[in-house]
């Protein structure tokens, strides 16, 4: 991918990652156009960053996808990047017999990036050069229990991501995933924003966009924090590793 000179849509680009990478995106000289389902959290990062552009998007719903879809093919012909980064993480007890959160998740992380997908993948096959970045996770590879439908859907991202990226090997679309560690936002609430123990937001970023720039060719994007959780089957020990990782989450949860 160059980072310089597209034309990219970034969906829950109002806040955390999403943000920051809107920002470092745009401070490159690409056009970035933001999507969301909260319209101040939207106003506030364009009125932030002059020249950026937002829209409205509920990325649960089937309908306003398509909407979505046409309104940015006619209002950005140009668009040729787009990053599903729009994604919830809920924890849920398994026991309790309730699905209402593992449908949401599931609506929101896996359904929605396949049906935007599909609803601009002919614009997208048009561009001469065009990136589709899913957004998957460090726990795509090794599960943190408490958030199991989370981890369940970035996992099938990831597995997306490899049949996708397939698919598309003789066409001028580019397939990259991104692969975020535990990162300062507040994906999880105000209090993992400022958690000693994950990485922080800008440190991330600006590690993401020296992978991007340095290896443009590269189908992951994984910074040194993720390569344990990412390599962890291949490293060997999975089982022990999984039971420390979870036992030292469960230890800590408030």
């Amino acid at each position: 991918m160059d980072i310089k000179g597209n034309t990219i849509l970034i969906t829950g680009g109002g806040s955390g990652i999403g943000r920051a990478l809107a920002e470092a995106f745009h401070t490159r000289g690409n056009q970035v156009v933001i999507a969301g389902r909260r319209q101040a959290a939207l106003d506030a990062t364009t009125t932030a960053n002059p020249g950026m552009r937002s829209a409205l998007l509920d990325i649960e719903d089937p309908a306003s996808i398509r909407d979505f879809a046409s309104r940015m093919r006619r209002d950005f012909p140009a668009l040729n990047v787009v990053v599903h980064n729009a994604g919830i993480m809920r924890p849920e007890r398994l026991t309790d017999g309730n699905v209402a959160d593992a449908e949401a998740i599931v609506t929101t992380n896996l359904l929605g990036p396949i049906r935007l997908n599909a609803a601009l993948m002919a614009h997208l096959l048009a561009q001469p050069k065009a990136t589709i970045m899913t957004v998957s996770s460090g726990l795509a590879f090794l599960p943190m229990a408490l958030t199991p439908t989370y981890c369940a859907t970035k996992a099938a991202i990831h597995s997306y991501s490899e049949s996708l990226r397939y698919q598309l090997k003789d066409t001028s679309v580019q397939v990259i995933e991104l692969v975020p560690p535990y990162v300062q936002t507040e994906l999880m609430g105000e209090r993992q924003k400022d958690d000693p123990n994950a990485m922080p937001l800008d440190a991330f970023i600006t590690e993401v966009m020296q992978l991007l720039e340095s290896t443009p060719d590269a189908h992951e994007i994984l910074v040194e924090r993720v390569k344990p959780l990412r390599f962890a089957e291949a490293n060997g020990g999975y089982a022990g590793f999984f039971k420390q990782f979870n036992d030292n989450v469960a230890d800590h949860a408030p």
